[in-house]
């Protein structure tokens, strides 16, 4: 496909333009700037962003990331009125968390798709020097036709920054009521003031993420959790459910159990794979430390490479949420049903990875005929499922679901669902990097 360099500028054809936004390693956010021939909005509904996902009719969207395709926005050049002289897409790291830069992202680039072309890429220079923005393209007016120019400048501010300098004023999270045309409450004592009612205040784009709702994972496919790092009151439940399946199936024994292996923080790498990858025997865990003073990767035969000294959370081993690792399970149900994890100090968490284990006495029917899935609940209003699509049988082990608090959204939440190897009984191994090896942990029975 034909790519743009930095400052390159194509013709574009009738019809609406898709843009994609790729990334690796840490999240990054979409939004596109509805600027005026002054280069500034003409008001805060200027913005298109995950809060604010449409303007003009629709004529801009902004469309989050699904089984489609990546994060995008759709822009329609003809619905857009006369006073609107180009739309800038932006991409931009976690607004709630400061220290998260695009040194952390990688491989970052855009493509504009319009029916009956070419594919256009640009990718932007790589961005070292502190940025927590980045202009991307720009979609712009010459006289009746519209261009792309690629720009990728580098914006130290973050996307609240930016936005305030092309003339948005978003709302500050100690701000809402007032962003929302909410009067203030009366003093104790003191009647409400008579006479008109004040006119309501502007509402202000708040950058503050909503919560996802109630959402079932696809198969392979992720999505981050908006959390504050330091909240010392939130508390992620993960449990494993299941029904048992059939009559039949339940008779035949349905006892499953819910092990979460985890890194600390304080060990958690930046390595070169994704996290949740899979990786085979021989895997040497390589990268950064994901915090400042954390420790170095580990060389190869350090003990823990066939997870003998693994951290895992699990019925013989509750853990605690009082101290380290402040994960807790919280008992061991030997019928279907239910065995949860609760996770707090989420700045002291790096990966978390949820497996379940069936026990020898269950026979060898496969995790999805118990029912099996791992529900994710945040208790903010965000619950995601992850499901089991897989009739695997015979096998003692699966990896469900990995979560990484590593993530710059504050927790991804990765569809794994990888099974150990026929009849085996080694469970999966969690690396400080992230990635999963089957097959080579400490083999440990159960039995009725």
């Amino acid at each position: 496909m034909p790519e743009l360099g930095k400052g390159g500028n194509t013709a574009l054809g009738a019809g609406p333009v898709t843009m994609e936004l790729y990334a690796e390693g840490d999240t990054v956010d979409l939004s596109a700037l509805l600027v005026a021939a002054d280069g500034r909005v003409r008001s805060d509904d200027d913005l298109v962003f995950y809060n604010q996902p449409s303007a003009e009719s629709g004529a801009v969207r902004h469309l989050p990331a699904d089984s489609d395709g990546p994060e995008r926005v759709v822009v329609d050049p003809a619905a857009l009125p006369a006073d609107v002289d180009r739309v800038v897409l932006v991409a931009s790291c976690d607004p709630d968390d400061v220290t998260r830069t695009f040194r952390e992202v990688r491989n970052v680039r855009v493509s504009a798709a319009q029916s009956g072309a070419e594919t256009v890429l640009f990718r932007p220079p790589a961005l070292t020097d502190g940025e927590r923005a980045v202009l991307l393209t720009e979609l712009y007016r010459r006289g009746t036709a519209w261009k792309l120019r690629a720009i990728g400048q580098g914006y130290a501010d973050g996307l609240a920054g930016l936005a305030t300098d092309f003339g948005i004023e978003v709302a500050e999270a100690d701000d809402a009521p007032a962003a929302r045309g909410v009067p203030a409450a009366p003093e104790p004592g003191r009647a409400p003031a008579t006479g008109p009612a004040p006119a309501p205040v502007p509402v202000r784009p708040s950058l503050v993420k909503p919560p996802l709702g109630r959402i079932s994972l696809d198969k392979g496919s992720q999505v981050s959790l908006s959390m504050d790092k330091g909240d010392r009151d939130l508390v992620v439940t993960v449990a494993l459910e299941w029904d048992g399946g059939s009559d039949r199936r339940r008779q035949k024994g349905a006892d499953l159990d819910l092990y979460a292996l985890f890194v600390p923080a304080g060990k958690a790498l930046r390595g070169a794979l994704e996290p949740g990858s899979l990786v085979k025997s021989g895997h040497s865990p390589q990268g950064r430390p994901v915090l400042p003073g954390g420790e170095p990767a580990p060389g190869k035969g350090n003990g823990k490479k066939k997870g003998g000294q693994a951290d895992v959370v699990y019925y013989r081993q509750l853990g605690s949420l009082t101290e380290r690792p402040h994960i807790r399970l919280d008992g061991d149900s030997r019928v279907p049903g239910r065995e949860a994890v609760r996770i707090v100090r989420p700045d002291e968490q790096g990966y978390v990875l949820l497996c379940a284990y069936s026990a020898v006495s269950n026979g060898f029917g496969s995790f999805r005929s118990f029912g099996a899935k791992v529900v994710v609940d945040d208790g903010r209003g965000s619950t995601v499922t992850v499901p089991l699509y897989e009739n695997t049988k015979t096998r003692y082990w699966v990896a469900i679901a990995l979560v990484d608090f590593t993530s710059a959204d504050g927790a991804a939440i990765h569809h794994i669902e990888a099974y150990s190897a026929r009849m085996t009984e080694r469970r999966p191994v969690l690396h400080p990097d992230g990635t999963i090896e089957m097959n080579a942990g400490p083999v440990e029975f159960k039995r009725r």
